[in-house]
């Protein structure tokens, strides 16, 4: 029983849910601005140039937000970087919305980065606590949260092109903000997210190779996290283009990156179990070879069905990876865990830039090998960064 007289059975499942609320709300708000992230940029009159300083900034928001909120979910635990930055997170959605002038919406984006990678590391963070409490793995299913929540934000915001993204970005600004505010008690009595038993470092170690997690395997799993993600940005910025050239049609190639998406939720729901029965380096290998494999062969083959099918591959393959990366930092506390993201989202926001400019010298299915090497690397390395973790 624990203090309150709640089995802690029953509590870590409440903590869990919390956990897989703020996920999915994450996935929600990232969707929602990707995918009218048109409207902005004809609302503001901006050029691709401008547009993507925009973007370079909320990226630049966000690795600062990954490194203090890193030292901060330290210091203070978790669970408060869960309320105050998904208000804030909401807040800067909605101020997006407003502006109309390129020196705001850096501003805005500026925040709404801040905000994103604080919220990152308090909730990965706080995940692998309560995993620890739990005995079981449960990342891989909090991960699928996120991807089921992207794949629900872009699906209402695709069927709400009608509506201003002004008023869009003010709905699902509010009510994540509201529904922060709401969890707010509950996140306040759930010991579990910040318990240093359950995975967190003890107070005054700064050092994450103090914990058992030396700093050439902090700097390894933020490495493979970035080939990962690196698979996830070409997935989202060139699996479209890549079967328009191959000839299909226009819907067809639009369906590309959902495909990819949805299979990666897909492994995600199903990834516990298999890590549970198998182990995090197993499933991680198998998924990597399945992710080179796939890809490699839907890029050789020139036909859009098989290309098709590589994407798919590609996200099921890799689909488990990231959190297994996330779950091995843990060991080292909240620091260890930022820095692996940090790490990891370089290659999603480099990778499509670092294809773009491959495509340019050779061929966009030659520059698409790069993801499936990369796969095979994860796959490689796999049981050396895992197996004893």
């Amino acid at each position: 029983m624990t203090a309150i007289g709640v089995p802690q059975g029953a509590a870590v499942t409440a903590e869990r849910r919390l956990l897989t609320a703020v996920f999915a709300v994450l996935g929600v708000v990232m969707a929602v601005w990707g995918a009218r992230m048109p409207a902005v940029q004809a609302a503001s009159g901006l050029g691709s140039g401008r547009l993507a300083l925009v973007l370079l900034a909320a990226a630049a928001g966000m690795v600062i937000g990954l490194r203090v909120g890193s030292r901060l979910a330290h210091t203070y635990g978790p669970s408060r970087l869960l309320v105050v930055p998904t208000v804030v997170f909401g807040a800067a959605l909605a101020l997006l919305g407003q502006c109309s002038s390129w020196s705001s919406l850096i501003a805005a984006a500026l925040v709404f980065g801040l905000a994103h990678g604080l919220l990152d590391v308090g909730a990965n963070s706080a995940a692998v606590n309560v995993q620890r409490a739990a005995g079981r793995s449960i990342m891989a299913g909090l991960h699928a949260s996120y991807s089921i929540g992207a794949l629900a934000g872009a699906a209402v915001a695709a069927l709400t092109t009608w509506l201003p993204h002004r008023t869009m970005f003010a709905l699902v600004g509010a009510l994540t903000a509201a529904a922060a505010l709401a969890a707010a008690p509950a996140i306040r009595g759930a010991s579990r997210l910040d318990d240093p038993a359950a995975g967190a470092p003890p107070a005054g170690q700064d050092n994450p190779a103090a914990s058992g997690v030396p700093r050439t395997a902090i700097w390894l799993l933020g490495a493979l996290a970035a080939a990962c993600l690196l698979g996830e940005g070409a997935a989202a910025d060139w699996s479209a283009v890549h079967l328009r050239g191959l000839g299909s049609a226009e819907s067809t190639a639009a369906a590309a990156y959902a495909a990819y998406s949805a299979a990666m939720a897909a492994g995600r729901l199903f990834g516990d179990r298999f890590i549970a029965r198998f182990g995090a380096a197993t499933v991680v290998r198998a998924g990597g070879i399945t992710a080179a494999l796939g890809l490699g062969a839907g890029v050789t083959s020139g036909t859009a069905a098989a290309a098709l099918l590589g994407w798919v591959a590609l996200g099921l393959g890799l689909s488990a990876a990231v959190p297994c990366l996330i779950t091995a930092a843990g060991a080292g506390g909240p620091r260890a865990v930022g820095t692996v993201a940090a790490v990891g989202y370089l290659g999603l926001l480099l990778g499509p830039a670092v294809i773009g400019a491959l495509a340019s010298v050779t061929s966009l299915p030659a520059a698409l090998f790069l993801p499936a090497v990369l796969a095979a690397v994860v796959a490689a390395l796999a049981h050396r960064t895992l197996e004893s973790r």
